[in-house]
């Protein structure tokens, strides 16, 4: 007797596919650099509720730009080999039903804000405007990942304002650091779409940087380490930080290595190694205030 799975369940399959529930390297991506920022706001000692709030809300919004995202590209992502199966390319998920599901995911990202304070509450309309935007600068400029990173980096500053109600300059450290991270492995990641995006008009930095694509990454991973280093002195970090952030720039170079070549499964394995290298930092500031 054969089974098949109901329509309901059909659609929580699309729905999941389409938030990439189903690939969390997203999720990690945005949710170690929060908790660098709450570890180092909170001096090694994060309130608990601010974890549970953060980590979920960083599952929400990824989650949610993942969806526009989707919506943004849903004319395109047919014509792109790696993208062609989506929910929405494939029907299984209508414009109407993408537009519900991203402000339903918005709505509960902004309830959990709620319990935090009002400074929070108020960076976070920004963090709505970015997450929403970030899709459709694919089709006015080729920096789309400057956009992405800040909107990855977001979470940072609204950290610090919900830990300590300020900004002080090691926030915005960090969230540059977070900014030049996310547009090189990003760039790694838009290289493996660089030939159909240049069939279909698709901008990013990828098609930007042409051949120079493997130094400006470089340069920019570079920037990422130096700003870090900053953050380490500003912050008062000890050698276990350092530690870190040199297992960070050991995966570095081994991401150099593995674009070397620009072919597309190395450089999707080179982007997705970024979740390492950046757990490498958060379990070197954990380590050096719990060790101190």
């Amino acid at each position: 007797m054969s089974m098949t799975n109901s329509p309901n369940s059909d659609k929580l399959t699309a729905y999941i596919q389409l938030m990439r529930a189903d690939r969390p390297i997203g999720t990690y991506l945005l949710l170690w650099p929060t908790l660098w920022a709450l570890w180092i706001a909170a001096e090694g000692v994060p309130p608990l509720h601010l974890l549970v709030i953060f980590s979920l809300g960083v599952f929400l919004t990824r989650s949610a730009g993942c969806v526009i995202n989707d919506y943004a590209d849903r004319h395109f992502d047919g014509h792109v080999k790696r993208t062609k199966e989506r929910p929405m390319p494939t029907g299984r998920v209508t414009e109407r039903e993408a537009l519900w599901l991203f402000a339903g995911l918005m709505l509960g990202a902004f309830a959990l804000v709620l319990f935090t304070n009002g400074m929070t509450v108020l960076m976070s309309i920004a963090a709505l405007a970015l997450a929403f935007s970030y899709p459709f600068m694919k089709r006015h400029t080729h920096l789309p990942q400057v956009v992405l990173g800040a909107a990855f980096g977001w979470a940072i500053p609204m950290a610090f304002t919900a830990v300590q109600e300020q900004l002080p300059l090691l926030a915005w450290l960090i969230f540059m650091a977070k900014i030049f991270w996310t547009v090189a492995y990003d760039s790694m990641y838009a290289m493996v779409d660089r030939d159909d995006d240049l069939l279909i008009g698709i901008k990013s930095t990828a098609v930007l940087f042409g051949h120079h694509d493997r130094l400006i990454i470089g340069l920019l991973q570079v920037f990422t380490l130096v700003l870090l280093i900053g953050v380490g002195l500003l912050a008062g970090l000890g050698i276990y930080f350092y530690i870190g952030l040199a297992g960070a720039a050991s995966l570095f170079i081994y991401q150099q290595w593995l674009i070397r070549e620009r072919e597309r499964m190395p450089c999707l394995k080179a982007f997705l190694n970024n979740h390492w290298a950046e757990l490498l930092v958060l379990i070197g500031i954990i380590a050096d205030y719990a060790l101190r």
